[in-house]
């Protein structure tokens, strides 16, 4: 059997990091707003007839192999720990190839984990029938990845992997609410320009410095996620509202707020980006994830694209080519000896 899956990753705008059980409980109409991109992730599972485990990824160039389920799960260490915590999860009862593939660049903050963890999550649950749902698959993935990086992590970069499209994901007591929100994506995606600074970093250390000074009590975090989350609610109904400088002023102010949180959570070449960019049409900009390097947004004025992208390439950094991803996962069962499609 051979079953391949795709998922989105993500852009995020608003309310970032309050999506961290518990720190969304703190705050009154707690959300997070976000939107897929047309950078996926791909997993492709090959049943083998002998017991061995293949672990491959495509973007790394790494592989490791295993003789066996058991002797995955007795290794102290992986290569690819990744998939390997899925598969320790999933028990596949079956020799098995694993390949993978992210169209993120190392360390983006768009998510390229999570939306890879969807897709192994997706294509296993469909080999081992286990029949979850898309939100048990989501609740599968956030702790598998909390397993892998040994800090909490937070819900909503997994929905737009999951759904596509532009998501508010309402964080309430009785649970995560995801919905959609109904803009032209022909529009939108004429506002986006998306850059990676060739600066990687890691999101779960930068979230968990913020999370630790939070339930310790630091009163100026405290205030900052109190504006944070006013923001993020404010940017849910401008969004719905189809109100683009209302979004673009609410990006700003995010990014200035947030900066407060945390030493390092911007750098000298993101804050030159942010200022050449807002003489040339950007009406908004903001650091994708935790921060610290990675990508950056920016919001710009309908026709100021191309003079957005040239001055960030003047600046050494990459303007990645990207639209909005209107659907979630996608898992195809393929027959023996099919070509997989992409």
């Amino acid at each position: 059997m051979k079953i391949t899956s795709r998922a989105a990753c993500r852009v995020d705008l608003a309310g970032g990091t309050l999506d961290i059980w518990p720190l969304y409980l703190y705050h009154k109409n707690s959300v997070t707003v976000n939107f897929a991109v047309d950078r996926y992730t791909s997993c492709v599972l090959q049943t083998r007839k002998d017991c061995r485990i293949i672990l491959r990824s495509r973007d790394l160039g790494l592989q490791e192999e295993y003789e066996n389920f058991d002797a995955l799960c007795a290794a102290r260490k992986h290569k690819l720990p990744l998939p390997a915590w899925v598969l320790k999860f999933f028990r596949p009862e079956t020799g098995l190839e694993v390949e993978t593939h992210s169209e993120a660049p190392a360390g983006a903050g768009i998510s390229g984990s999570s939306s890879l963890i969807i897709s192994l999550c997706s294509a296993l649950n469909r080999l081992t029938e286990r029949r979850y749902s898309i939100e048990k698959i989501r609740e599968i993935a956030q702790n598998v990845e909390s397993q892998i990086i040994r800090v909490p992590t937070g819900c909503q970069d997994y929905y737009p992997a999951m759904y596509g499209g532009v998501s508010v994901i309402e964080l309430r007591p009785d649970g995560l609410h995801r919905r959609a929100i109904d803009v032209d994506l022909d529009d939108l995606n004429q506002r986006i320009v998306l850059a990676y600074t060739g600066e990687p970093r890691n999101s779960g250390i930068n979230n968990w410095e913020v999370t630790k000074a939070y339930i310790d009590g630091d009163t100026g975090v405290h205030r900052n996620f109190e504006r944070i989350a006013s923001i993020a609610y404010g940017m849910k109904e401008a969004i719905e509202k189809k109100d683009w400088a209302e979004v673009g002023r609410l990006l700003r102010e995010e990014w200035s707020h947030r900066k407060k949180n945390a030493p390092g959570i911007t750098t000298p070449l993101i804050d030159r980006l942010v200022e050449v960019t807002r003489r040339a049409g950007a009406k908004g900009a903001k650091v994708c994830g935790a921060g610290g390097g990675g990508c950056v947004f920016f919001l710009v004025e309908p026709g100021a694209k191309e003079r957005v992208s040239s001055l960030i390439a003047a600046e050494g950094a990459e303007v990645l080519d990207v639209k909005v991803a209107p659907h979630g996962v996608r898992v195809k069962v393929l027959p023996d000896g099919a070509k997989r499609t992409r």
